[in-house]
Order: C-alpha cells, then structure tokens, then sequence
C-alpha cells in the first residue's frame, strides 16, 4: 500500500444531549437526519409524510437552524456547519412535494448562509416560488401541547416581538462533527488534527495531511456538502495517482482484457422488449401512477415483459433487470424513470452484463418530465408518461445493434488559465507522468493570486505562490505558454488538437483531455463612491495596499466593509438594486 485516503465521514449532533427544545419529549420534534429517513421510501412510513406520534398528515412544520452549532453549550460546536441552511431548504421543499393540498412550512433562523454554486437562487425559489416561510428570530421555547400532539414554539421576531405559532412538527437542523472513532483512526494513522477535530491541513494542499501519504475527503476535512466533497474525493484521488504513477504504468503495461462477455444474437429475431418502470421511491410514484404505466406498456407491441421497481438504480435491481433479461429472452430493453444524462451509462452496462449490445436499450424520462413538471396534476403527468414509453418502446423497436470504434487516446493534457487552480491541476498531471501543456493569455503565471496578501490562516500568498510557479517552471512533463490566446480547437474527445498564438508564433497542440481554469474577473461598482474617491476600494485592491504597505493605511483608523456588492442582487436592471451592508 504506497497511499492512504481517509473518507469517514461525520457524526450529527444529537439534541438529546442538551435538550434545549424538548427533543426527548415529543415524538413530533426530530433532527434533519431523521425526517429525511420519514421522506425516504425505504424509511419507516414508506416515504409518507406523517408525523411519529399518531401517523398524522402534518399541516405545518417549522425547521430550527443551528441546532448545536455556533453554540457554546455542551456537545455543541463553535463553528457554522455549512450546510445545514441548504438541507433546511431542500427537506421544506421535498415535504410540499411529498403532501398533497397546503403545507406551511417554515424556516427559523438567526442567519441564512446558502453559500455555494447555485445555492442562493435555490434559496429564493425556496422563498418567492414555492412559499417556504423564512422567520429571523431568536426561539425561546417549544411547549408539547399534550391533548394535539401539537407544539407552540415561542420565538421573538426581528423587531423584537413576542410570538406564539402553533406547529404540528419540528426539525432540528443539526450540525456536523467528527466522530470519536475517526479521533481515534487518527491517533492510529498519526496526523494532526484542528481544534475542532478536523484532519489539520494548510491552504494550499487542503487535502494533505500532516503525515506523508495520507490523503483526506469529504466532512474529515470540514463540514461539506455532497459536490464538494466529490470535488475533494477527486482530489484525493488524483493525489494518490501522483504518489502511485511509476507503480500504475508499470501494471498497466501487464493489464489483461477483461473477459467477453456472450452477445445474444438478434439478426432476424423479432423484437422482445423489456420495460422496467421505476416508482423512484416517491419520486415518481407520489405523482405518476406507476402501476397504470406499467399496465398500459403491457399492451404495446413487441413488449414481452413489463415490471415496476422501487429504484431503479438500486443494486439488487439491476441484478433483477439482468436475470429478467435472460429468463424472458428479451433482445431490447426500456428503462421509465429519471434522467439519462446520470443513469444511462449504469443501465446500459447492466444491459451489456446480460449479453445485449448497450445501444438496444432506451430510456423514458418520467421523472423530470412528468413527475417534477406536472407535480400538481397527476392525472396529466401519467398520460403523459405513457406517451414517453410509448415512443421509447416504439423507438427501441427499430433499433439495432452498433459496434464501438476503439481509438486510442493521446496521452497528454492541455490546461487553460495560469492562475493557482491551473496550475494545480498541471502539476498534478505532470506528476501523475502526463505530459501537460499550460497556457496563460498574461505575461506572468499567478492570476489573481498575485494581488493577494495572505491567507484567514496567516499563510503567506506570495511565499507560497513562488514555490508553486517554481514547481510548474522545472517539472519536465509542463510546457508552458505565456501571452497566450486560443485560436481554434478541432477534435473530439481523446484526440483534440488546439491552435495557440503567443507573441511570436503559431503552435498546434495535441492532447487528450481539457482543463479549464480561467479564473473570474473582480467586479467594478459604479456605486458607493467608487472611482470618485481614492478611499474607497475593492477587496482586491485592498490586498495590493497590504502588499505595498501603503502609508494611507497607517492613517487610517476607521474601516467599513460592504458586502454583496454585486452579488445577491435581482438580474432584472428595473428592480432595485440592494447589498449587505457589514462594518466591521
């Protein structure tokens, strides 16, 4: 083993510990962990939505954020968990998908932190669309009310009135923590770890621990979502490619074929199709009626088998699918339910694996466009399913089997943007044993970064900048570009050809794989006196004045800085423009 990655994840705060809102005492007051297991169809009211205490449809429910984070108290962190507010918002929305008729739903906080890509738009969907209540406030209590089961939660609003709002559910937002089992495996593994209990790790190499070798992903680094612990698993991978490359090429050269597996033969043969429609748990079964779809594909011409799933994509269905291929003989496959641009690559191994060429098989689109479109009309939303496997079973019907060209891929990488994110990557590249081209449209590799001072941690930009543009500068496997544009790209993936321009000549480059990584552009307001006088400035010119030591700073003795400028505001230019205004 020349490399470890450590993956194990994280540990919800339990309320019960400081029982602030009477978690212990009402069955109808759970965490987030628990009503997302009420949502789920595997959970214990098959993805219903009742309330624990008497199986009732809840009429209205109030989430409580920072449930054991920013707090002080016992079994409580310091910290923001980052994603609570985010998860709040979904599980509001997903329960007013999951009950028919009105549902209030309601949002107690004392700040909204939707930090993320796309998070903020989910936000205000969440708010001006689909009409989740957002309550800035301080609770101080939730009353069991015995007789109901109902609870009065008692909170003092933003302009500091008393309230009393009756609800028939409460979710704790809880937050997120390193369990004692991981403590333990790093006592074992012999890295450090913040005061927090997080795997300690610098700005720079965010997924290097302090031992050699050992790699982190996921909550182990800090509370995280599922995209960016994807971007750190693939980060951690790529790292350990690194460390394992000359062991990589030297068993990839000894790589054996995998076994072929049988085709069944189709030339001549009438088509057998198989439809498997999907319930998606209540995903699609809390609007489609799935057993009428299934029951119209029945009566479709060439369909020899039909059966309804509760997921698809589940792992015992897909042993399902491959055994009710073999046993029925079907020579064409249908699959109705989400999206193929995430599960058409699984279903069409699962196809493969029972002897069918992967091009036999189609899928039908239930889910995003019936269930989720047509959610308030399911009688449409079904008729309309039946229509899309209708044209799918259709569509299979004539379909026949294609052969894949194998092609070989150029081993190399181009990578645009010179900034600390290019490269990066190129470095990575490079050490993985890929020779990498690194262009950058400027004289100077850096981006950015070059304007910056330090770090929230104190580390040196600078310092740590230089070390990185001396590593691309030496690594043999880099060459590097400077003042550079693109001015064509041809090819096609594993085989791309891009044309550059420099000062001085034209270059073609061959490469297999892109990179993008061109950076942003610092926003230049037209507001808050900018422009007009020298003492107002963008964060980034405020850095350089750091670099510099400017003397104005010295004179200084006040500073205000105004947040969101640029961000956060309508698109639409007749709407009035607003920022967060924070002095610090």
């Amino acid at each position: 083993m020349g490399s470890i990655i450590l993956s194990t994840g994280f540990d919800t705060y339990d309320p019960a510990i400081y029982d602030t809102f009477g978690y212990t005492k009402s069955p109808n007051i759970i965490t987030s962990l628990e009503f997302e297991r009420i949502l789920s169809s595997s959970g214990p009211f098959g993805g219903h939505l009742i309330r624990p205490s008497d199986n009732k449809e809840p009429e209205k429910i109030a989430w409580l954020q920072c449930v054991g984070s920013r707090d002080e108290h016992k079994g409580a962190k310091p910290y923001c968990s980052s994603v609570c507010c985010t998860y709040a918002v979904k599980e509001a929305i997903v329960a007013k998908e999951h009950r028919k008729g009105n549902l209030d739903t309601a949002i107690f906080y004392i700040d909204i932190r939707t930090f993320g890509k796309d998070f903020e738009a989910y936000y205000n969907r969440a708010k001006d669309e689909k009409g989740v209540r957002f309550i800035k406030s301080k609770i101080s209590s939730i009353i069991r009310e015995d007789n109901s089961g109902n609870l009065l939660i008692r909170y003092t609003d933003e302009e500091g009135k008393r309230i009393e709002e009756e609800f028939d559910m409460a979710v704790l937002s809880v937050g997120l923590s390193i369990s004692k089992e991981s403590i333990e495996l790093t006592k074992k593994a012999g890295i450090n770890l913040d005061p927090f209990g997080f795997a300690q790790t610098t700005s720079f190499h965010p997924i290097e621990t302090s031992r050699p070798g050992i790699f982190i992903s996921g909550a182990f680094h800090s509370p995280k979502d599922i995209p960016s612990s994807v971007t750190d698993a693939s980060a951690a991978a790529a790292q350990a490619g690194a460390m394992l490359s000359d062991a990589r090429f030297s068993l990839t050269k000894k790589k054996q074929l995998p076994e072929e597996i049988p085709k069944i033969e189709i030339m001549g043969q009438r088509p057998r199709i198989g439809v498997f429609v999907c319930r998606c748990g209540t995903n699609i079964a809390g609007v489609v009626d799935v057993p009428s779809v299934a029951q119209y594909a029945k009566q479709l011409p060439y369909v020899t088998h039909v059966d309804e799933n509760l997921f698809s994509c589940s792992q015992d269905t897909q042993e399902q699918i491959t055994m009710a291929i073999k046993e029925h003989k079907l020579n064409r496959v249908v699959v109705a339910s989400c999206t193929p641009q995430t599960h058409e690559p699984l279903f069409q191994e699962t196809v493969r694996n029972a002897g069918i060429n992967k091009y036999l098989f189609e899928m039908a689109n239930i889910r995003n466009q019936c269930s989720w479109v047509h959610s308030e009309e399911p009688e449409k939303a079904t008729e309309k399913a039946k229509d899309l496997v209708r044209m799918a079973v259709s569509k299979v019907s004539l379909l026949e089997p294609l052969l894949e060209t194998e092609l070989d891929i150029h081993q190399a990488a181009l990578v645009i943007g010179g900034g600390i994110a290019g490269m990066s990557a190129a470095k990575n590249l490079a050490q993985q044993g890929y020779k990498t081209f690194l262009i950058e449209k400027t004289d100077a590799l850096g981006g950015n970064a070059l304007s910056l001072y330090k770090t929230w941690k104190g580390e040196d930009i600078q310092e740590n900048l230089k070390e990185l543009i001396n590593d691309i500068n030496s690594e043999e496997m880099i060459e590097t570009f400077l003042n550079a544009d693109i001015k064509k790209v041809e090819g096609f993936v594993g085989n791309f050809t891009t044309t550059i321009l420099t000062t001085d000549k034209e270059v073609k480059l061959i490469h297999g794989v892109t990179i993008i990584a061109t950076g942003a552009t610092e926003l230049k307001p037209d507001e808050y006196l900018y422009g007009s006088d020298p003492r107002v400035v963008t964060s980034l010119e405020l850095d350089r004045m750091f670099m510099k030591k400017d003397n104005s700073l010295k004179e200084a003795d006040t500073c205000v800085f105004i947040q969101c400028v640029g961000s956060r505001i309508p698109e639409d230019p007749t709407a009035p423009r607003y920022a967060v205004h924070t002095p610090l």
